[in-house]
């Protein structure tokens, strides 16, 4: 990274970190208590001399030299910026209630709108911040080190730093108030939403941020053909399939008449050395979404985090990679996690779905399987609706769309052997197309 690009990274992170500031003063000017990293300070300085800011630069102090105790040889030097950083917040977090003093909301509903208003101003404060991807506040870098040290999920411990930090402003409060006081409904709807709103704009604006922030090897990287960068130039046959069609039957005969490389059960593997992850934590995990409403509202927490993931996604990225350095090797057939979706630029692709009727599908599950029908049924329901979600989630393409592949074909309707013959027709035509194509272009090109 150049120094001219470091410097665009912190100005940007200065930006997200005065926007952070200014929301959390948004939501605090609300009067329905404050955001939970900044309850202790808030309720502190409710009670006592020092300003918010001021309050929360000493807090701010206390949690990295509990990371400094937590981490050992393992905290960083870089990880000292903390301390400018925090000061800074500081003065901007007493700033912003100054332009705020204005903000004095009587009615509840007006309450409630401020509060609102200010959980989406934090949280494209936190997106930016984090986009920046230069340092972070030492709330997350408290997380952080925990997760290192114990080996904890950043998620779950995030979700217990933010409980903590909120029950212990509210002890803090009854001896210095005789009631709770500055812990309120609003702390509780800023813990649970701030993170989904920063991950809502990371989806609106991820690809522009990328293009703003990408540094000089990444520029060249995509000056890259697709093509390159994908596969190589090698042809990839992708087949998305129904739970039950034969999709996998099918891709397999297709690799034995075009004398290809076949790929299914063997990315388990893969996925997990890339991964770190144990294979039968792949195997059942794949290919899976749970509830996208819960896992919105779990994932929000990997937010205030850059270098994180959620499981399902450290999973999908690691599919991903490991697909494409197949993809690379030699003409191959993949089969599912979302393969059509990885390959959509590549060019010598050709991305196939298996479907069939029901019927036919629970009678191959039995005679497959050994199930009852009626079991057969929920599970093939039950696997589709998984494959489904997790489609639309992690590519935004509707799974089973006929728009989004080249060809779709039925098992129901011709045999196996008729649908993998069809299939590898087509796929050697593509290629012959293509050729022709390029010697077209290459012999009409400019000398």
């Amino acid at each position: 990274m150049t120094k001219t690009e470091l410097a665009k990274r912190y100005i940007i992170f200065l930006i997200g970190l005065y926007i952070n500031s200014f929301g959390v003063s948004f939501i605090t000017k609300a009067e329905l208590g404050t955001s939970p990293i900044s309850s202790i300070p808030y309720v502190l300085s409710l009670g006592f001399g020092p300003t918010l800011g001021q309050f929360t630069i000493f807090f701010s102090l206390l949690l990295i030299f509990l990371q400094i105790l937590i981490l050992g040889k393992k905290f960083k030097p870089a990880d000292l910026l903390q301390i400018p950083v925090s000061i800074i917040f500081g003065y901007f977090i007493d700033w912003s209630m100054l332009l705020l003093k204005w903000i004095e909301p009587e009615l509840y509903p007006y309450k409630i709108i401020y509060l609102l208003i200010g959980c989406v101003i934090l949280g494209f404060g936190v997106y930016v911040e984090v986009a920046a991807n230069v340092a972070m506040l030492p709330g997350e870098s408290f997380v952080r080190a925990v997760t290192i040290r114990f080996h904890t999920d950043f998620g779950i411990t995030k979700v217990c730093f933010d409980a903590s930090m909120a029950l212990i402003a509210a002890a803090i409060s009854l001896p210095l108030f005789h009631y709770i006081n500055g812990v309120r409904e609003g702390t509780i709807i800023a813990a649970l939403i701030v993170g989904m709103i920063a991950k809502l704009f990371g989806r609106l604006l991820g690809p522009a941020a990328k293009r703003l922030l990408q540094e000089g090897e990444q520029r060249e990287a995509d000056g890259l053909s697709a093509e390159k960068a994908a596969g190589g130039g090698n042809m990839i046959i992708t087949i998305s399939r129904e739970f039950g069609s034969g999709g996998r039957e099918v891709g397999k005969r297709i690799a034995e008449k075009l004398d290809i490389a076949y790929y299914d059960s063997e990315l388990v593997k893969m996925a997990a050395e890339e991964s770190g992850y144990t294979e039968n934590y792949v195997e059942e995990n794949e290919q899976k979404l749970p509830n996208h409403i819960l896992y919105d509202l779990y994932t929000q927490y990997y937010s205030y985090e850059a270098e994180e993931q959620p499981k399902y996604e450290a999973l999908f990225t690691a599919e991903e990679t490991v697909m494409k350095e197949l993809a690379r090797k030699g003409p191959c057939v993949i089969v599912g996690r979302a393969s059509n979706y990885v390959f959509r630029e590549h060019e010598p692709a050709l991305h196939v779905f298996i479907s069939a009727g029901m019927t036919h599908k629970v009678q191959r599950v039995v005679r497959r399987d050994g199930m009852e029908p009626r079991e057969a049924e929920r599970k093939i329901r039950k696997v589709d609706t998984q494959r489904k979600n997790h489609c639309r989630y992690f590519t935004g393409m509707e799974w089973g769309k006929a728009g989004n592949y080249d060809l779709t074909m039925r098992t129901d309707m011709f045999s196996i052997e008729d649908v993998a013959e069809t299939i590898a027709e087509m796929a050697t035509k593509k290629i012959r197309y293509r050729e022709m194509e390029e010697a077209h272009g290459s012999n009409h090109s400019p000398r």
